[in-house]
């Protein structure tokens, strides 16, 4: 998470709230009102602490832990592979045997992804004829 160094819960003011409460012996509730923070919240910051130490303060991934219904990666590498070739995605789909729509969110993700393959060059015949 990108937060400005003057942010009211960094995880410096995290642990300086965890610091304050456990080596310093303030109460919670004091603890809470100089960092500007609920009573609620400096308990989920200490009872952090108290389970993971300093590193536990950090801020943690928006992502899920797991995800078991995720598509295997070999799977996702072997559409990208059929996707560098300038395969469609229709086609890749009915070769794949998966949905047309999980194909389209699975490529999305390497849609920037430079092509080993150039694009077939376009040929351009001048006009038959005279032309003034």
């Amino acid at each position: 998470m990108n937060v400005h160094k003057h942010a009211r819960m960094t995880r410096h003011g995290r642990l300086l709230l965890v610091q304050r409460i456990r080596l310093q012996g303030w109460r919670v509730a004091e603890a809470a009102a100089a960092s500007g923070v609920s009573v609620r919240t400096a308990y989920k910051w200490l009872a952090r602490h108290r389970t993971g130490g300093e590193p536990a303060l950090h801020d943690r991934r928006s992502t899920p832990g797991r995800s078991p219904r995720r598509t295997p990666a070999e799977i996702v590498g072997a559409i990208d592979r059929l996707r560098r070739q300038r395969l469609s995605g229709p086609r890749i789909a009915r070769s794949r045997k998966r949905p047309q729509r999980r194909l389209l969110l699975l490529t999305r993700r390497h849609r920037r992804v430079a092509c080993h393959v150039p694009p077939p060059r376009i040929i351009r015949w001048p006009p038959k004829g005279n032309l003034l």
